[in-house]
């Protein structure tokens, strides 16, 4: 039972880490329909950005944090202003779409590459005595990724279900032709989903290399998959299933590793996913997949 909690809370630990960039991604698609793949190398160009600034200008981690989340989101509207809605302005397939983001994805690495090397770099962090919470020993700065996670999803919560923005970013979602001709500014409102999808992204790249105690340029798109599986575990579009999927493969990957070699966790959240796909392909909680056509 103890071994059983430990791996509970660990998991909750980890969700904290994937949810920001899974509903980060599932932001993108539920306002735009746009399975963007280059998400994991935003984060990781995000990360090295707070790296920039912690390890040059000796900015506290958490600060560069905010400046990374910052950047994530300018670069996300850029991104999609500069590279992918003239791809959608031509008529571009969802398809074609899908393969141009492969692109980026391939450009943005290997620039980061270029530009930080291949070698594994490590931000100025006290990492701090660890904290005994029933059986689990953690670190402060585990609490307050954690704490991160839970304010950030928090906040997502309460613009989708009690601002303007967030009825006007749902109604985009739910039909975007009809929105626009009642008033809606949608071309503002995909911006703004970008940019909070982005600076997601750009929070959870720091968070994510403070996990893993290092960062290298391949970091986001090691962890891409993960953060797919949640989002469609949960429901592709849908803000509230990337929660709650997240929450599934976190608790999985720490489970399975109570019966299996941890290096062989992350299968065991794909062959849940596989599962739940099998017996509803929309996921847990359907989102806009049938809406655009992703599933059936």
């Amino acid at each position: 039972m103890t071994s059983f909690m430990t791996a509970t809370g660990f998991g909750i630990i980890t969700a904290g880490i994937i949810v920001m960039a899974a509903v980060g991604f599932t932001l993108q698609f539920s306002v735009t329909g746009i399975l963007n793949i280059a998400f994991g190398s935003q984060m990781t160009m995000a990360a090295f950005i707070a790296f920039l600034v912690n390890s040059t200008f000796g900015l506290n981690v958490w600060a560069a944090l905010v400046i990374a989340g910052l950047f994530g989101g300018v670069t996300s509207i850029f991104l999609n202003r500069a590279l992918i809605s003239p791809f959608l302005k031509r008529g571009t397939t969802f398809f074609g779409i899908f393969i141009v983001t492969i692109a980026i994805d391939l450009i943005l690495e290997y620039l980061i590459e270029a530009i930080w090397g291949p070698t594994f770099v490590h931000y100025q962090i006290a990492s701090g005595n660890p904290v005994k919470i029933g059986p689990m020993l953690v670190t402060p700065v585990q609490l307050i990724i954690l704490a991160i996670g839970i304010v950030a999803m928090a906040a997502v919560h309460a613009v989708l279900r009690y601002t303007k923005l967030g009825k006007a970013m749902r109604a985009a979602a739910a039909n975007p032709g009809l929105a626009r001709s009642s008033g809606v500014p949608t071309a503002r409102i995909t911006d703004i989903a970008w940019f909070i999808s982005g600076m997601l992204g750009g929070i959870a790249g720091v968070t994510l290399a403070l996990s893993f105690g290092s960062l290298s340029f391949t970091l986001g798109d090691s962890y891409l998959i993960i953060l797919i599986a949640a989002a469609v575990l949960g429901g592709v579009g849908n803000a509230y299933g990337a929660m709650l999927g997240s929450l599934i493969i976190g608790l999985i990957t720490q489970w399975s590793s109570l019966v299996i070699p941890s290096a062989y966790s992350d299968v065991a959240a794909f062959v849940m996913l596989v599962v739940v796909l099998l017996i509803r392909p929309a996921g847990i909680l359907a989102g806009q997949a049938k809406l655009r056509g992703v599933a059936a």
